[in-house]
This record gives C-alpha cells, sequence and structure tokens, in this order.
C-alpha cells in the first residue's frame, strides 16, 4: 500500500484512476480545484487536496506528503497552446523537484497524437514536434529528465479516445455533431485511423505504470491501434438512424465544430502498445469503441 497523489482526478478518465488505486490498496490524495471537485473525490474514496496547477506550493506539498505522484491534469485555454504547455511543464517541473533522489514514481499523461501521423508507431519512436500536439512534448521530456535525477518516471500517452459513460470528448462530438447536421461525416474516404482504449483499461494502465514502470519509460494507453474513422462514422450513423457520408476537406471544415477539429478528424494516426503490454503486464479487457457505441451511453444520452 502506498500514498498516491493525482492530480486531474475529477475529469473524464480521473475518477477511474482514484477508484482502481483505491481498490487495489493504495489511498489517494487528489487535487481539488472546487469545492464540487472536492466532494467527488470523497465519494471515490480519496482525500481531497485544495489547489490547482498554478497553485505550486500546493502541488509541492501534496508531492511531499505522497510514495508517488500521478499528474493526469492539462488543461486552460486551448486558443494558446503555448500557454498550456508552459503551465503543464511548469507543474511537471514542480512536481518531480520534490521527488528528486527518492526513487519515487511520478506518470505523467500525454496523447499518442503526438506521434508522426501516417503510420504505425511505436512507443520507442521518436515523437513529431511539428505534429498536431506537439505542445505536449515538453512536458513528456520535462518528465522523462526526471529520470537522470532518482525519480521513476515515466510517461502513458493515452489514445485520443478514451471512451466509456459520459464522454464529451471527440467521439463524443462527433455524435453530437451528428444530431446537430443530421448526418455522420468522415472526412474523405475514412481510411484513416484512430487508436482507442476503454476508460477502464486506461486507469488498469495508470496503476500499473504507478506500481511497475522502469525509469524513463513510455507507455502507449492503447488497446485498439487504428480504427478507422469511416467504421465509427456508420456506427454512430446506423445508432442514430442518419446516413454516413464523406466530406471534402472544405465540406469537413464547416461540417466540424471547427476547421481544427475538422483536421483532427481527418488524421491517420494509428500507434502500438505491444512494448506497454509486456513492460508491465498490461492486457486490456473493455469493449471496443465500435462495441461502446453500439452499446454504451453515446447514442441513447440527450447531447
Amino acid at each position: 500500500m502506498s500514498c498516491v497523489f493525482v492530480t486531474g482526478g475529477t475529469g473524464l478518465t480521473g475518477p477511474g484512476v482514484v477508484a482502481e488505486l483505491i481498490a487495489a490498496g493504495h489511498t489517494v490524495t487528489g487535487l481539488a480545484r472546487t469545492d464540487a471537485g472536492a466532494d467527488r473525490l470523497t465519494a471515490l474514496g480519496a482525500t481531497p487536496h485544495r489547489g490547482n496547477l498554478d497553485d505550486l506550493d500546493s502541488l509541492r506539498r501534496g508531492a511531499e506528503a505522497a510514495d508517488g505522484v500521478l499528474h493526469l491534469a492539462f488543461g486552460g485555454d486551448w486558443a494558446d497552446t503555448d500557454d498550456m504547455m508552459r503551465r503543464d511543464r511548469t507543474a511537471i517541473d514542480t512536481l518531480g523537484g520534490v521527488l528528486a533522489g527518492s526513487d519515487r514514481p511520478l506518470v505523467v499523461t500525454s496523447g499518442t497524437l503526438v506521434m508522426p501521423a501516417g503510420r504505425l508507431s511505436t512507443e520507442r519512436d521518436a515523437p513529431d514536434p511539428d505534429g498536431i500536439c506537439g505542445f505536449r512534448i515538453p512536458g513528456e521530456r520535462a518528465c522523462l529528465g526526471f529520470a537522470a535525477r532518482g525519480v521513476r518516471a515515466s510517461v502513458v500517452r493515452l489514445a485520443p479516445t478514451v471512451h466509456g459513460p459520459g464522454d464529451y470528448g471527440f467521439v463524443g462530438m462527433l455524435v453530437d455533431t451528428a444530431r446537430r447536421t443530421g448526418r455522420s461525416g468522415y472526412v474523405g474516404d475514412g481510411g484513416n485511423r484512430w487508436p482507442a482504449v476503454h476508460r477502464s483499461d486506461a486507469a488498469v494502465l495508470f496503476r500499473l505504470a504507478l506500481e511497475r514502470a522502469p525509469a524513463g519509460s513510455v507507455l502507449h494507453g492503447v488497446a485498439e491501434p487504428g480504427v478507422t474513422l469511416r467504421s465509427i462514422a456508420e456506427t454512430i450513423g446506423r445508432q442514430l438512424g442518419l446516413p454516413a457520408v464523406p466530406l471534402s476537406a472544405a465540406e469537413a471544415a464547416t461540417h466540424f465544430p471547427s476547421p481544427f477539429m475538422a483536421t483532427v478528424y481527418g488524421l491517420d494516426a494509428p500507434v502500438t502498445s505491444s512494448y506497454t503490454r509486456d513492460l508491465v503486464g498490461w492486457s486490456p479487457t473493455g469493449p471496443t469503441l465500435l462495441d461502446d457505441l453500439v452499446h454504451g451511453d453515446y447514442c441513447t444520452v440527450a447531447a
């Protein structure tokens, strides 16, 4: 049993991680920015620790009292990704600085969209600084740099689609867009591939990273290496009784919530997690993304 300090424990993925840690015998202290966040952590069985990513003294106190740290939080103004990157890196530097020389674990979150597009990438391939999520790379580097400073530092890159109940992320937006426009769209021929992982499997991976990942490890939270966007759009269309239609780049820019999101939905970004599974013994067991679209709440809960 150990005490784990968790940032981002009240978002979409975080509560499952907190619950997984507690079920495995760990005690959890979770960063809470609001009263509602504190209440949610308490309901999960965790101890709230008031503060936010900009309150560096609060981050230091949380890390000092812990046997390990999971940094899941990432946010800010998406119109200013440079500022988001600076906030994230400062938080990681603060947390890692507390853990330096202790051999305690620091697990930081990133995303597989940092990898080069258009080919199957592995955990050992270099990320693409010029890619659509290149702003996450400085945080990865900051974390991994602590491996040489006596911290068991590792990075978990999550698939862009971490699916499960109440998902308001990329797939949730696809469903809402289909409802709003009356058609389920995909870009071009829809053959571009997206990795996916169920939220419960992601939670297990974070626990395993905390418990087992060697210093300097990069792990991929990916159960399915590449689900085509056309298959996603067609499944959404069938569930909602709407046509699935191909969109040109120009059409996609107005169909989806923003031109940026149209670019995201047109990315071909497959990745593998074979090294991760071997390294920490991770075996995803949750439903596939398409199964979740059919049997989960994506198309039954009102937007």
